[in-house]
């Protein structure tokens, strides 16, 4: 595929849609892995690995424990900034924009797709906590499962969060590091679309 391909179409979406299916026929593992940054009350950033689970017009949906680092920042300041690399691609996908909680049949459709150990782990997990010992989460997990049984319902504390995005910028690796950048930026109903010096 020619370079230029690889950046056709209007809609930086759709275009981040393909290289995601592109990606997942050459990662090794978790194409849809992104960096997902956040910043603390004091303004310090944070960044953490989490799995991209839609990629929509309206917004970018990861999942999460609502007590956890990352769910206190996002619902205090409102915004956040992915980044996606695909190593064996050579590209690179960021996105900064708002974010809103993804808090009803969207997220109890996923939670009730992942596997019952992960659901049991969900329910378990007091996320971002101090823990004694993995032997205490263990035993958590345990009667957890005497519980709840082989179908837990989704935790209130547990949920999704969808990043509506203002921003998105394409990347791909260039000869001689002349790489190509798209920056996407929504204005209306349209995205503006400019080049920018590698």
């Amino acid at each position: 595929m020619l370079q230029d391909d690889i950046f056709a179409g209007e809609s930086p979406i759709a275009i981040f849609r393909r290289w995601m299916e592109e990606a997942a026929a050459t990662e090794p593992s978790d194409p849809n892995a992104v960096a997902l940054a956040t910043v603390d009350h004091e303004g310090m950033p944070n960044v953490r690995i989490v799995l991209l689970k839609e990629i929509g017009e309206d917004g970018f949906v990861f999942y999460t424990n609502y007590e956890s680092t990352k769910a206190q920042e996002l619902t205090a300041n409102g915004r956040a900034a992915l980044v996606c690399h695909w190593k064996s691609l050579r590209r690179q996908v960021r996105v900064r924009g708002p974010v809103v909680r993804e808090d009803g049949p969207l997220s109890d459709a996923y939670f009730a797709s992942r596997s019952l150990d992960s659901r049991l782990g969900a329910w378990a997990s007091r996320q971002s906590r101090p823990l004694d010992s993995r032997e205490t989460l263990m035993a958590e997990v345990a009667r957890l499962r005497d519980e709840l049984g082989e179908a837990p319902p989704r935790p209130p504390f547990w949920g999704g969060f969808r990043l509506r995005p203002v921003e998105i910028e394409l990347w791909a690796d260039g000869v001689h590091r002349l790489h190509d950048r798209f920056r996407f930026t929504h204005s209306g109903n349209v995205w503006e679309r400019i080049r920018l010096n590698p």
